[in-house]
């Protein structure tokens, strides 16, 4: 396992200085005939999905992790786990609304609890204008 490991951190080190897409494969195909089967596999991978793996270095403001979408799950994963989870469909619903809600606005700097207001609000007094969760541009 450690020798995979230490192929994987050379083939790393070599495909990082390579911008020539022909080489890379070519380099690539190299390390997977020394490799292990399971750097084999992760290296016919890196090959195969190269414009995939690597898709964040021509784009830079795509993330080079999914942490963000992570997180933005943590919220309703804890959730579950302290409540037991809803014990129907229509709960489920109710509850994933809510966490959206949390969520939107805490990404686009509001105030929940003012969000909930204005909407109860608006609902009681039967307002036409309720408050919106789609950004103002």
């Amino acid at each position: 396992m450690l020798n995979g490991l230490r192929l994987l951190i050379q083939v790393v080190i070599t495909i990082g200085s390579i911008n020539d897409e022909a080489k890379l494969h070519s380099s690539l195909n190299q390390w997977i005939d020394k490799a292990g089967a399971t750097a084999g596999q992760l290296l016919r991978s890196l090959r195969d999905k190269a414009n995939q793996w690597w898709y964040f270095l021509d784009y830079p403001e795509v993330p080079p992790d999914n942490n963000l979408a992570e997180r933005s799950l943590r919220l309703a994963v804890t959730k579950r786990k302290v409540s037991g989870g809803s014990r129907s469909m229509e709960r489920f619903q109710h509850t994933a609304n809510l966490l959206t809600v949390v969520q939107t606005c805490r990404r686009q700097g509001r105030s929940v609890i003012d969000f909930f207001a204005q909407a109860l609000l608006a609902g009681s007094l039967d307002y036409q204008s309720r408050p919106s969760l789609l950004p103002k541009y």
